[in-house]
């Protein structure tokens, strides 16, 4: 059985065609209703109202303590083999739901990531910031480096029951944790999933802080050990820092800008992104910021 898990949280506008998209989906591939569940997962009455208009969506409750929260309660409620997980303000492309599956027909297969496309105007500073970001983060998993899934669209084998409920960035959490397993970590590029970029600064770094900031953060038990069972996580290498941005991104910041225009853009955005880490130092390193004041609604991705 393949277990399908949408969370989401006052999306009102964005969740019935992110239901509708992955019920297309399935549609398609052709699945037998046995095969298959879909859940929605939400603390709110419009998650609940909407995921009650469609039959085949199971409602899930949570208690609104953040996206980790909810997804925990899924882990525990999915009967799945395979757990393919995404959000409730994107949108998967078509067949996207079979190419991020057909990946664990391989045993040594624990995680595969989908691709974000970005709907944003490159004609604009933010958009292009999300077209270039999108295609370097691509590059990336299409050569074959160390990444961690995105959030937006994933798959894992079902081999986790629970993941720490003060994570900044729970994708790259799992994805560490399924390499630790032992499991080989893949990218399915034709499965692609369409999203919504912010569109000014203040959303931009609400967004980026909390994303990129986890790869930085450490989790650590109440002995203060950082542990998954019996596995000590300390000794995961972090796929993802300002020196490996630099280095593994130089080359696009000569040959992705079509003109001037978007080279002073992509000048502005390596100066920006210096700036996030700094930020991201600043809040978690040194102010050592909670869970709770880092993790923010960012309203223009709605």
């Amino acid at each position: 059985m393949v277990s399908i898990v949408i969370t989401s949280y006052q999306e009102p506008k964005t969740l019935p065609k992110a239901i509708e998209a992955v019920l297309a989906c399935i549609d398609k591939w052709g699945v037998k209703h046995g095969e298959f569940e879909v859940m929605v997962i939400g603390p709110d009455k419009d998650t609940q109202h909407i995921a009650g208009i469609y039959p085949e969506i199971t409602y899930i409750k949570d208690k609104g303590r953040g996206k980790p929260a909810a997804l925990n309660i899924a882990l525990k409620t999915v009967r799945g083999e395979i757990i393919i997980l995404t959000d409730g303000d994107v949108v998967i492309g078509e067949n996207s739901i079979e190419k991020i599956y057909l990946p664990f027909r391989n045993k040594n297969v624990g995680a595969v990531s989908g691709r974000p496309v970005t709907i944003n105007s490159r004609k604009t500073l933010f958009g292009y910031w999300s077209h270039f970001l999108t295609h370097a983060a691509h590059q990336m998993r299409l050569h074959g480096k160390a990444f961690p899934c995105s959030g937006y669209l994933y798959a894992i084998r079902n081999a986790i029951n629970h993941i720490p409920e003060n994570l900044f960035s729970e994708d790259a959490y799992i994805t560490k944790v399924i390499r630790k397993k032992g499991y080989d970590v893949v990218y399915a590029p034709h499965a692609k999933v369409y999203v919504k970029y912010p569109d000014n600064l203040s959303d931009w770094l609400k967004q980026k802080i909390r994303a990129t900031g986890g790869y930085i953060q450490k989790i650590k038990n109440q002995k203060g050990r950082i542990k998954f069972g019996q596995q000590r996580l300390a000794k995961i290498k972090n796929t993802r820092s300002f020196g490996q941005e630099i280095f593994n991104g130089i080359w696009l910041f000569f040959s992705y800008p079509k003109n001037l225009k978007e080279f002073w853009w992509t000048v502005l955005l390596y100066m920006t992104r210096l700036y996030l880490w700094f930020m991201i130092f600043w809040s978690i390193k040194i102010k050592k910021r909670k869970f709770a004041n880092i993790w923010q609604r960012v309203e223009s991705t709605k």
